[in-house]
């Protein structure tokens, strides 16, 4: 049996962890293909304030209103219905879960490099048998250890959030020390890349996004947090932690190489980095640390996945058989859903040979509405309660941080989402008329489902020829 309850370091770690998976080690290069150093500080100025309001806005909701559990659809569901907060938790849902899969795609690629070589191909890119079974054996391995308790997976994942900070910070002690400021100015606007620095700061929009998702760990599990005051603390600090070392890696890292040659970089780039300022050691220390570092990720964002289904179904927006907890307090109906589906997806890695990096766009694309929603909860909420000035700009910024995000993703990215919408607007109809013995849905609800209709063809046609 285990209903204990997570605490505040137990929090910070998960919402910590959340952020840094496997983006991180690759987030040299991949800023280094979008953007000169110039575009760089000014895409991680925007997206430093718009992330940490966005946190903040967690923090001011989780005091405002310390009755709701649950984070991204709740939250969304209290302020603009029921339909809303399905949408919301589906497309978060859809996020984490795909996710999950491209960090287990990712962690057998990093094993691969011990592996395989010209002639013989074991892990590959992740996408092979071998590693569809190791892959397959993770899922289930991990699902064994959250249905014993939240409480024991988080402090699992508090050890191997441990252990892969510490290379994080090696990295960045040695990349000072390295540092050119001759190298890092020699193509600051990024001339070479062909367009201007406000195109090269959208182009980097998707990439921070990305390394940031996770911000909303701490309030989504905050049912299982010992004070409700921790989820927005802990919310705070792993944002400023996490914001810390990707400026010091990205910035840094520019001051070591020059920006053409990092962006022709194999990922893990940091490995790449390591491996030149120490050697061979540099590169096996950072892909071993990238191997626990998904593998972790992959257990918090399995826990998020099993609550997210629960508490919507608690509500009617998804199937009764997911509103069920086990002994230890774990929705494991919904456990069971996320394994089933992530088993799905990776048996379509493996038929369609699909890598980490379209997993990883494809999952960016499902996040941008959910944390728009949460910017303008937040403003909705602080002039219904006549809050303090600063809560009210903090709703409106971050609000605004997710029209932004929003523009800068592009309309492909959007209608992307769409595609992924529509299936989920079926069971939500469907969860709807189960609990309720019909749709009884509003005019703004209906007209939006309308919408989407309206909007499907076109977005599975853009869906089935995007390059990913």
């Amino acid at each position: 049996m285990s209903n204990k309850k997570i605490g505040l370091i137990s929090l910070t770690a998960l919402v910590l962890s959340s952020m840094i998976g496997s983006g991180i080690f690759s987030l040299p290069q991949n800023m280094a293909a979008v953007a000169g150093s110039e575009a760089l500080l000014i895409g991680w100025l925007i997206t430093g304030i718009g992330i940490i309001f966005l946190g903040l806005s967690f923090f001011f909701i989780s005091r405002l209103k310390p009755e709701l559990d649950g984070g991204i659809y709740t939250y969304a569901r209290e302020g603009f219905g029921e339909l809303m907060g399905f949408l919301s938790a589906w497309g978060y849902w859809l996020c984490a879960t795909i996710g999950i899969v491209g960090y287990l795609v990712v962690a057998f690629e990093g094993i691969g490099t011990f592996t395989d070589s010209e002639n013989v191909v074991i892990f590959g890119q992740g996408n092979t048998l071998a590693s569809f079974i190791g892959s397959s054996l993770v899922v289930w391995l991990v699902h064994l250890l959250i249905a014993r308790g939240v409480k024991e997976a988080a402090s699992v994942n508090l050890i191997a959030t441990l252990v892969k900070v510490f290379p994080l910070i090696l990295f960045i002690a040695l990349a000072f020390c390295f540092f050119s400021p001759e190298t890092f100015n020699s193509d600051i606007k990024g001339i070479a890349l062909n367009n201007t620095v406000s195109d090269q700061v959208k182009n980097t929009m998707l990439i921070t996004l990305w390394v940031f998702t996770g911000v909303e760990g701490a309030a989504v599990l905050s049912a299982h947090s010992k004070k409700r005051s921790d989820v927005g603390i802990a919310t705070v600090l792993g944002i400023i932690i996490a914001l810390l070392l990707y400026i010091a890696i990205t910035v840094l890292s520019l001051g070591l190489l020059p920006r053409e040659t990092i962006a022709q970089m194999a990922n893990p780039s940091m490995a790449g980095l390591l491996e030149l300022m120490i050697g061979k050691s540099g590169k096996v220390l950072i892909t071993v640390c990238l191997i626990i570092s998904v593998l972790a990720s992959y257990i918090s964002w399995t826990m998020y996945s099993a609550e997210v289904p629960y508490r919507g179904a608690k509500n009617g927006a998804f199937p009764q058989i997911l509103n069920k907890l086990n002994d230890n307090d774990v929705p494991i109906n919904s456990l069971w859903f996320t394994g089933f589906v992530v088993q799905l997806c990776l048996i379509l890695v493996l038929l369609t040979g699909k890598t980490y990096e379209a997993l990883l766009l494809i999952s960016t694309s499902m996040i941008l509405v959910p944390y728009l929603l949460i910017g303008a909860y937040l403003l909705k909420l602080a002039f219904q309660q006549h809050c303090a000035w600063y809560i009210k700009l903090t709703g409106f910024i971050a609000t605004l941080y997710g029209l932004w995000i929003l523009y800068a993703a592009g309309l492909d990215y959007l209608l992307i989402s769409v595609a992924l919408y529509v299936p989920g607007i079926a069971l939500f109809l469907y969860s709807r008329h189960q609990s309720q013995g019909k749709f009884n849905l509003n005019h703004a609800e209906k007209a939006l489902i309308v919408l989407f209709a309206l909007l499907f063809i076109w977005a599975i046609n853009v869906l089935i020829n995007f390059e990913f």
